[in-house]
């Protein structure tokens, strides 16, 4: 099995097994604000077991190219909104489950001005901003009890753009 991973862009329809894709393709659902502002609707299905949502900002250092993935993580109470808050693309990695552990990663680009959720329990690698500032508005699920279990891979992945 090969340990190299080519990046590619994203797409709603090749991250739909993993969550949503946030952008402002296509016409507005809705025109607000006296026709001043375009309104793409309920972008995210933000699913949560308990507790409530909560929106923190993270600060994160960017990374470099190639990227050595060794650890994922996943939250099986609640999913996990990443809203960049520069025009800034960021790395997205993702794997299925294979019963309990994560299966072969993905990796995925974000375009300037996209956002993802992650669907409760999806296995991800940590937030991987590609440039600075790292900085993300991100929702999700505030409450009690463990919402966090890691996979440390025996042998690391590189990540890259093919």
């Amino acid at each position: 099995m090969s340990r190299d991973i080519a990046i590619r862009p994203i797409t709603a329809a090749a991250f739909a097994p993993f969550g949503d894709l946030l952008d402002c393709e296509g016409e507005p659902d809705r025109i607000i604000n006296a026709g001043m502002c375009g309104r793409w609707h309920d972008r995210a299905t933000l699913d949560f077991g308990d507790g409530r949502a909560g929106v923190s900002l993270f600060n994160a250092i960017p990374r470099e190219l190639p990227y050595t993935l060794d650890l994922v993580e996943r939250h099986p109470e609640g999913s996990q909104c990443f809203v960049p808050m520069s025009l800034t693309p960021f790395l997205v990695i993702v794997a299925a489950d294979m019963g309990g552990t994560p299966g072969q990663p993905l990796a995925f680009e974000t375009a300037p001005g996209q956002a993802i959720n992650f669907h409760r329990g999806t296995w991800h690698g940590v937030l991987t901003p590609l440039h600075a500032p790292g900085l993300f508005a991100v929702i999700d699920r505030i409450g009690p009890g463990a919402n966090l279990e890691e996979y440390r891979f025996d042998a690391p992945y590189r990540i890259d753009r093919s």
